[in-house]
């Protein structure tokens, strides 16, 4: 299973997010774990420094705006 965390402070576009994600694991078949952080302390000392960002089991890879579902699925079957 995979751990996801979705960094974010709540707003609409972090919402989609964790929504993207989750719909990209259904797809693929792929059990997840999606996790919303949105304490501002925890964001920064991810080193997140635009929302939202996506962790992937502790590893960082978006920050800044919706991702594509493309790129979701190609993380998520690394």
């Amino acid at each position: 299973m995979k751990h996801i965390k979705v960094f974010g402070p709540g707003c609409k576009r972090c919402e989609t997010t964790a929504a993207m994600v989750t719909e990209a694991a259904q797809k693929l078949g792929l059990e997840v774990s999606v996790e919303k952080v949105t304490d501002p302390r925890e964001i920064a000392m991810a080193g997140v420094l635009s929302t939202p960002g996506i962790a992937i089991d502790g590893t960082m890879v978006h920050a800044g705006g919706l991702p594509e579902a493309a790129k979701i699925e190609g993380w998520l079957s690394a």
